[in-house]
Protein backbone atom coordinates (compact mmCIF):
# COMPACT_ATOMS: atom_id res chain seq x y z
CA UNK A 1 0.00 0.00 0.00
CA UNK A 2 1.22 3.48 -0.87
CA UNK A 3 -0.53 6.55 0.52
CA UNK A 4 0.24 10.26 0.28
CA UNK A 5 0.50 13.04 2.84
CA UNK A 6 -0.50 16.48 1.56
CA UNK A 7 -0.53 19.87 3.26
CA UNK A 8 -3.36 22.42 3.14
CA UNK A 9 -2.25 25.91 2.07
CA UNK A 10 -0.59 28.10 4.67
CA UNK A 11 -3.05 30.38 6.39
CA UNK A 12 -0.98 33.52 5.73
CA UNK A 13 -1.25 33.40 1.93
CA UNK A 14 -2.84 36.30 0.08
CA UNK A 15 -6.36 35.62 -1.22
CA UNK A 16 -5.28 34.91 -4.79
CA UNK A 17 -2.39 32.68 -3.76
CA UNK A 18 -4.59 30.83 -1.29
CA UNK A 19 -7.26 30.15 -3.90
CA UNK A 20 -4.67 28.86 -6.37
CA UNK A 21 -3.19 26.59 -3.70
CA UNK A 22 -6.62 25.18 -2.84
CA UNK A 23 -7.33 24.49 -6.52
CA UNK A 24 -4.05 22.58 -6.82
CA UNK A 25 -4.91 20.56 -3.70
CA UNK A 26 -8.44 19.97 -4.99
CA UNK A 27 -7.14 18.48 -8.25
CA UNK A 28 -4.61 16.29 -6.46
CA UNK A 29 -7.19 14.95 -4.02
CA UNK A 30 -9.54 14.08 -6.85
CA UNK A 31 -6.81 12.38 -8.87
CA UNK A 32 -5.31 10.43 -5.97
CA UNK A 33 -8.61 9.20 -4.55
CA UNK A 34 -9.83 8.25 -8.04
CA UNK A 35 -6.79 5.96 -8.17
CA UNK A 36 -7.97 4.45 -4.85
CA UNK A 37 -5.08 5.88 -2.84
CA UNK A 38 -5.39 7.10 0.73
CA UNK A 39 -4.46 10.72 1.42
CA UNK A 40 -3.52 12.12 4.83
CA UNK A 41 -4.00 15.88 5.27
CA UNK A 42 -1.73 17.60 7.77
CA UNK A 43 -2.64 19.87 10.67
CA UNK A 44 -0.13 22.75 10.95
CA UNK A 45 2.84 20.63 9.87
CA UNK A 46 6.39 21.67 10.89
CA UNK A 47 4.96 24.46 13.02
CA UNK A 48 3.43 26.45 10.14
CA UNK A 49 -0.17 27.60 10.43
CA UNK A 50 -2.30 25.97 7.74
CA UNK A 51 -5.87 26.38 6.62
CA UNK A 52 -8.09 23.78 8.27
CA UNK A 53 -8.04 20.56 6.28
CA UNK A 54 -11.56 19.45 7.19
CA UNK A 55 -13.28 22.72 6.31
CA UNK A 56 -11.99 22.85 2.75
CA UNK A 57 -12.59 19.22 1.89
CA UNK A 58 -16.09 19.20 3.37
CA UNK A 59 -17.10 22.43 1.63
CA UNK A 60 -15.51 22.03 -1.78
CA UNK A 61 -14.98 18.40 -2.75
CA UNK A 62 -18.48 17.08 -2.14
CA UNK A 63 -19.13 13.91 -4.15
CA UNK A 64 -16.17 14.50 -6.47
CA UNK A 65 -13.78 12.56 -4.23
CA UNK A 66 -14.17 9.46 -2.08
CA UNK A 67 -13.98 10.96 1.41
CA UNK A 68 -13.42 7.51 2.87
CA UNK A 69 -9.93 7.69 1.35
CA UNK A 70 -9.12 11.12 2.79
CA UNK A 71 -7.85 10.99 6.37
CA UNK A 72 -7.49 14.37 8.08
CA UNK A 73 -4.80 14.65 10.73
CA UNK A 74 -5.80 16.27 14.01
CA UNK A 75 -3.25 17.25 16.65
CA UNK A 76 -3.87 18.16 20.26
CA UNK A 77 -2.46 21.64 19.56
CA UNK A 78 -5.97 23.16 19.72
CA UNK A 79 -8.57 23.63 22.43
CA UNK A 80 -10.25 20.44 23.59
CA UNK A 81 -13.62 21.80 22.51
CA UNK A 82 -12.29 22.37 19.00
CA UNK A 83 -10.79 18.87 18.78
CA UNK A 84 -13.98 17.12 19.85
CA UNK A 85 -16.08 19.24 17.50
CA UNK A 86 -13.60 18.49 14.69
CA UNK A 87 -14.16 14.76 15.16
CA UNK A 88 -17.94 15.20 15.17
CA UNK A 89 -17.76 17.28 12.00
CA UNK A 90 -15.63 14.61 10.35
CA UNK A 91 -18.27 11.95 10.97
CA UNK A 92 -21.12 14.15 9.80
CA UNK A 93 -19.11 15.18 6.72
CA UNK A 94 -18.67 11.62 5.50
CA UNK A 95 -15.15 10.80 6.72
CA UNK A 96 -14.44 7.35 8.14
CA UNK A 97 -11.12 8.02 9.84
CA UNK A 98 -8.90 10.54 11.57
CA UNK A 99 -5.24 10.39 12.51
CA UNK A 100 -5.03 11.88 16.00
CA UNK A 101 -1.60 12.94 17.26
CA UNK A 102 -0.17 14.88 20.16
CA UNK A 103 1.67 17.34 17.93
CA UNK A 104 5.20 18.74 18.09
CA UNK A 105 5.68 20.35 21.50
CA UNK A 106 8.67 22.43 20.37
CA UNK A 107 6.54 24.82 18.31
CA UNK A 108 3.14 26.46 18.48
CA UNK A 109 0.56 26.38 21.24
CA UNK A 110 0.43 23.85 24.06
CA UNK A 111 -1.43 20.59 23.76
CA UNK A 112 -4.93 20.43 25.22
CA UNK A 113 -4.12 16.95 26.60
CA UNK A 114 -0.75 15.39 27.49
CA UNK A 115 -0.65 12.80 24.69
CA UNK A 116 -2.36 11.85 21.46
CA UNK A 117 -3.77 8.72 23.08
CA UNK A 118 -5.62 10.89 25.62
CA UNK A 119 -7.37 12.74 22.81
CA UNK A 120 -8.11 9.50 20.96
CA UNK A 121 -9.70 8.10 24.11
CA UNK A 122 -12.03 11.10 24.45
CA UNK A 123 -12.99 10.86 20.78
CA UNK A 124 -13.48 7.08 21.02
CA UNK A 125 -15.93 7.49 23.90
CA UNK A 126 -18.03 9.96 21.94
CA UNK A 127 -17.63 8.51 18.44
CA UNK A 128 -16.84 4.79 18.65
CA UNK A 129 -17.55 4.31 14.94
CA UNK A 130 -14.65 6.57 13.89
CA UNK A 131 -11.44 4.81 12.82
CA UNK A 132 -8.53 6.41 14.67
CA UNK A 133 -4.87 6.45 13.75
CA UNK A 134 -1.94 7.05 16.07
CA UNK A 135 1.79 7.67 15.83
CA UNK A 136 4.99 5.74 16.40
CA UNK A 137 8.67 6.58 16.00
CA UNK A 138 11.00 3.76 14.82
CA UNK A 139 14.03 5.97 15.52
CA UNK A 140 13.40 5.62 19.25
CA UNK A 141 13.55 2.57 21.53
CA UNK A 142 11.68 -0.13 19.62
CA UNK A 143 10.33 -1.97 22.66
CA UNK A 144 8.96 1.24 24.15
CA UNK A 145 7.41 2.36 20.86
CA UNK A 146 5.72 -0.99 20.27
CA UNK A 147 4.34 -0.91 23.80
CA UNK A 148 2.77 2.48 23.04
CA UNK A 149 1.05 1.11 19.92
CA UNK A 150 -0.16 -2.11 21.55
CA UNK A 151 -1.27 -0.59 24.86
CA UNK A 152 -4.97 -1.09 25.67
CA UNK A 153 -5.34 2.68 26.05
CA UNK A 154 -3.67 3.51 22.70
CA UNK A 155 -7.04 3.56 20.89
CA UNK A 156 -5.28 3.20 17.53
CA UNK A 157 -6.71 1.22 14.64
CA UNK A 158 -3.53 2.01 12.69
CA UNK A 159 -0.42 4.15 13.17
CA UNK A 160 1.72 6.41 11.03
CA UNK A 161 5.45 6.52 11.66
CA UNK A 162 8.03 9.23 11.80
CA UNK A 163 9.89 9.71 8.51
CA UNK A 164 12.28 6.85 7.68
CA UNK A 165 14.35 5.97 4.60
CA UNK A 166 16.69 3.39 3.10
CA UNK A 167 19.35 5.05 5.24
CA UNK A 168 17.56 4.06 8.47
CA UNK A 169 16.73 0.43 7.70
CA UNK A 170 18.36 -0.89 10.88
CA UNK A 171 15.93 1.05 13.07
CA UNK A 172 12.97 -0.08 10.98
CA UNK A 173 14.10 -3.72 11.09
CA UNK A 174 14.39 -3.61 14.89
CA UNK A 175 10.90 -2.16 15.10
CA UNK A 176 9.44 -4.74 12.71
CA UNK A 177 11.10 -7.60 14.58
CA UNK A 178 9.02 -6.76 17.64
CA UNK A 179 5.66 -5.49 16.43
CA UNK A 180 2.82 -7.58 15.02
CA UNK A 181 1.53 -5.44 12.15
CA UNK A 182 -1.51 -7.68 11.74
CA UNK A 183 -2.85 -6.29 15.02
CA UNK A 184 -2.19 -2.61 14.29
CA UNK A 185 -1.26 -1.76 10.68
CA UNK A 186 1.79 0.50 10.51
CA UNK A 187 2.22 3.01 7.67
CA UNK A 188 5.85 4.12 7.35
CA UNK A 189 6.63 7.70 6.36
CA UNK A 190 8.91 8.40 3.37
CA UNK A 191 9.95 11.96 2.56
CA UNK A 192 10.37 13.21 -1.00
CA UNK A 193 13.67 15.11 -0.72
CA UNK A 194 13.86 17.47 -3.68
CA UNK A 195 17.54 18.34 -3.26
CA UNK A 196 20.44 18.24 -0.82
CA UNK A 197 20.17 21.97 -0.10
CA UNK A 198 21.99 22.31 3.26
CA UNK A 199 19.70 24.96 4.74
CA UNK A 200 16.59 22.97 3.81
CA UNK A 201 17.93 19.74 5.28
CA UNK A 202 19.02 21.59 8.41
CA UNK A 203 15.53 23.04 8.83
CA UNK A 204 13.90 19.65 8.31
CA UNK A 205 16.24 18.16 10.91
CA UNK A 206 14.41 20.19 13.54
CA UNK A 207 11.36 17.99 13.00
CA UNK A 208 12.62 14.52 12.11
CA UNK A 209 15.95 12.70 11.66
CA UNK A 210 17.44 13.60 8.28
CA UNK A 211 20.38 11.56 6.88
CA UNK A 212 22.13 14.68 5.61
CA UNK A 213 25.48 13.16 4.64
CA UNK A 214 23.91 10.15 2.93
CA UNK A 215 21.42 12.26 0.97
CA UNK A 216 24.17 14.63 -0.09
CA UNK A 217 26.17 11.68 -1.43
CA UNK A 218 23.10 10.33 -3.24
CA UNK A 219 22.48 13.60 -5.05
CA UNK A 220 26.17 14.17 -5.79
CA UNK A 221 26.30 10.71 -7.35
CA UNK A 222 23.63 11.81 -9.81
CA UNK A 223 20.53 10.24 -8.27
CA UNK A 224 17.29 12.13 -8.87
CA UNK A 225 14.80 13.00 -6.16
CA UNK A 226 12.41 10.40 -7.59
CA UNK A 227 15.09 7.70 -7.62
CA UNK A 228 16.04 8.37 -4.00
CA UNK A 229 12.42 8.21 -2.89
CA UNK A 230 11.84 5.04 -4.91
CA UNK A 231 14.86 3.39 -3.33
CA UNK A 232 13.49 4.08 0.14
CA UNK A 233 10.13 2.53 -0.76
CA UNK A 234 11.79 -0.46 -2.43
CA UNK A 235 14.15 -1.15 0.47
CA UNK A 236 11.41 -0.73 3.07
CA UNK A 237 9.28 -3.26 1.22
CA UNK A 238 12.24 -5.65 1.08
CA UNK A 239 12.48 -5.77 4.87
CA UNK A 240 8.73 -6.09 5.38
CA UNK A 241 7.49 -2.49 5.66
CA UNK A 242 4.78 -2.93 3.04
CA UNK A 243 2.68 0.13 3.84
CA UNK A 244 4.14 3.60 3.28
CA UNK A 245 2.96 7.16 2.92
CA UNK A 246 4.94 9.65 0.85
CA UNK A 247 5.30 13.18 2.19
CA UNK A 248 6.31 16.44 0.46
CA UNK A 249 5.09 15.61 -3.05
CA UNK A 250 3.51 19.06 -3.24
CA UNK A 251 -0.11 19.85 -4.00
CA UNK A 252 0.35 20.52 -7.70
CA UNK A 253 0.97 17.36 -9.70
CA UNK A 254 1.24 15.06 -6.68
CA UNK A 255 -0.35 12.11 -8.49
CA UNK A 256 1.92 12.50 -11.50
CA UNK A 257 5.02 12.75 -9.31
CA UNK A 258 3.99 9.71 -7.30
CA UNK A 259 3.43 7.72 -10.48
CA UNK A 260 6.99 8.47 -11.63
CA UNK A 261 8.35 7.32 -8.27
CA UNK A 262 6.37 4.08 -8.28
CA UNK A 263 7.51 3.28 -11.82
CA UNK A 264 11.07 3.37 -10.46
CA UNK A 265 10.25 1.15 -7.50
Amino acid sequence: MVAVELRPPRSNLQAGEGMKAWIDLHHSLNRLTSEELFVFLTDNAVGEAEEENLAHVSANLGEEADLRRIVPILTAKHSLEYCLMFASRAISGGFDALTVLGGDQSVGRKRCVPHGRDLRELIRIRLPELVLGGWVNPHRDAIEQVSFVNAPDAHSNFALTQIVSHHSLAEVERFLSIIDTTLVPIVFGVFFYRSANPSTLEELSNFFPVPVEELTRDFQAGATAEEICAESIRELRRIGAEKVYVSNLGNRGAARRLRRILELV
